[in-house]
């Protein structure tokens, strides 16, 4: 099996290792291809604009001047053009990607163009808190990856589905096991804008979110995580909604 894996972190990112050695206990054939800089938060977007520049680091390891999308656009069309990957790895973030993460992450973007352009692809996340900050549990993911990725291959991706997995924050013999769940939904009303101003007294401003009481849906991915479970949710490329075009369809028929 030949693995394609990415990240939106940037190529010197730890949970980029990490990746690399789940991958590695999967297979002899891994390839990676990552952004030159950290490209969290970037989603879907692609380099339009400016040049694609390649740049080995070493044996099948190169960094892209570019988002988590151009990187795998880089592998499966470039640099594995004659031979294209059976599965694209994207990670494993620092930090979960639960809930509406998934609109704006990089890394669940990195498994969506793998997806489109036929390939099997799973993004995968480590989730942290308070006190690991600063030093995510990589050994969690490192330790169930290998297991949760052979089962999803066996159970099969069907076309137009990627999966997004997260490790919950804990030590590897604290998981609860694994939850296959929907994706949650948080209350924006965490969210806000952080004012401050520079030093000529000019205003900027951060995006932030509040850390207040919240609590997770049954059966989500942030309920999986909250409860120290493995949270494995399959999600569509294709993002109709069928009720809502049936109803328009009678609406405007």
């Amino acid at each position: 099996m030949r693995i394609l894996c990415t990240n939106d972190d940037g190529i010197h990112a730890p949970g980029l290792k990490t990746l690399e050695a789940i991958a590695r206990n999967l297979s002899d054939d891994v390839w990676v291809v990552a952004p030159e800089t950290d490209q969290s938060g970037v989603a879907h977007s692609l380099s339009l604009n400016d040049p694609l520049r390649l740049r080995e680091i070493s044996s099948r390891h190169f960094a892209v001047k570019g988002t988590p999308t151009d990187c795998v656009i880089m592998g499966v069309r470039e640099l594995m053009r004659e031979h294209k990957p059976d599965l694209v790895l994207s990670g494993v973030n620092r930090g979960q990607n639960a809930a509406e993460d998934v609109t704006y992450s990089g890394t669940v973007a990195g498994a969506i163009e793998g997806t489109l352009l036929g390939v099997p692809s799973i993004a995968l996340s480590q989730a942290y808190g308070p006190g690991t900050r600063n030093s995510p549990r990589w050994h969690c993911a490192e330790h169930h990856g290998p297991n949760i990725i052979r089962k999803i291959i066996d159970a099969g991706i069907e076309k137009g589905i990627l999966v997004n997995v997260n490790f919950p924050d804990c030590e590897p013999e604290e998981v609860q096991g694994t939850a296959v769940v929907n994706q949650g939904q948080r209350t924006q009303e965490l969210l806000r804008l952080d004012a401050r101003l520079d030093g000529r007294g000019n205003p900027y401003y951060w995006i932030a979110f509040e850390r207040g009481p919240f609590t997770p849906g049954n059966g989500t991915d942030l309920w999986a995580l909250a409860h120290k479970r493995i949270a494995v949710t399959p999600l569509r490329i294709d993002m109709t909604d069928e009720p809502t075009l049936t109803r328009y369809a009678q609406a405007f028929g």
